[in-house]
């Protein structure tokens, strides 16, 4: 991870700090232990969108809210990086209802709105679809979704956005990856950026480096009006709840070891591994005379 050139300065917490905070954060907690979660967050967004570059050749950015805790809580660091005049694009967040039974239409636009944030909530039955195909007592996220990401790609390029911003975090990608090891065979995770399959959609993710845990502590303090979802988080058993229990538990005995993993995942040594594909093998030969 490079160093991202300023954050120190212009994220320290004084005087002049509390006059650049963006609005909503009025009313969440002034406490010491909040403002450190926040700067802590907020350089952890600078040095994603540094080190993968996210800026470059950017003008308007979808932000894929949901309605959960992590969407929340990017919208509100963009927001307040936006604010500090740190981060040079426009914004509009887009909720995707998926059609879910009792789902509380109001809370998001009434919240955006409150908020002073360009919005679009837009509505496609993708639940009945995932219901209908998927069989009972199997996994609705996989379908859910593609369905999901289809809908906010089109919906970007009707916006006019660049790419489409999401809120998946440090334990997100680090699940990924043991899913993708033990149950798929091969070496992948979630990148912080991604060209779709059609080439003309960047996906990126500004909270790479964001433990859940502090997101989680972030949305409580800001007092989001959380949506839980009705598919996948009506599902007990989940291969990722797994990854992410066997990962809890790694960390309890060994602190540390969420941080390092990531970082294992930005230091490849493809000639250490055992794919011919990414290292010429058969090419190596001694300089013995």
């Amino acid at each position: 991870m490079r160093a991202v050139e300023g954050t120190t300065a212009e994220l320290a917490d004084d005087g002049a700090d509390e006059a650049l905070r963006h609005p909503l954060f009025a009313a969440a907690q002034s406490s010491v232990s909040f403002n450190k979660l926040r700067k802590r967050l907020l350089r952890q967004v600078r040095q994603a969108i540094g080190d993968f570059d996210m800026l470059k050749d950017q003008r308007r950015w979808l932000i894929g809210l949901s309605g959960g805790k992590d969407s929340y809580g990017l919208l509100a660091l963009l927001l307040d990086l936006k604010w500090r005049g740190l981060l040079p694009v426009e914004l509009i967040a887009c909720n995707l209802d998926q059609g879910q039974p009792n789902f509380p239409k109001h809370v998001l636009p009434d919240y955006l709105k409150s908020i002073g944030v360009a919005h679009r909530i837009e509505y496609r039955d993708t639940y009945s679809i995932v219901k209908e195909k998927v069989p009972e007592g199997a996994t609705y996220c996989a379908l859910c979704s593609r369905l999901r990401r289809g809908n906010l790609y089109r919906i970007a390029r009707e916006e006019g956005c660049d790419a489409l911003v999401l809120g998946h975090h440090r334990e997100d990608i680090l699940e990924t990856f043991f899913m993708n090891f033990f149950h798929g065979g091969r070496l992948a995770a979630m990148p912080a950026k991604l060209m779709n399959d059609e080439g003309d959609m960047l996906v990126l993710r500004p909270l790479a480096y964001a433990a859940e845990d502090d997101m989680a502590k972030f949305a409580a303090a800001m007092q989001f009006p959380i949506i839980p979802c009705d598919l996948c988080g009506s599902q007990d058993g989940l291969q990722r709840n797994l990854m992410k229990e066997m990962l809890a538990g790694i960390e309890a005995k060994m602190p540390g070891r969420k941080d390092a993993m990531l970082r294992a995942l930005g230091h490849v040594n493809p000639s250490h591994l055992l794919d011919p594909k990414l290292f010429d093998f058969s090419g190596l030969t001694s300089t013995k005379e």
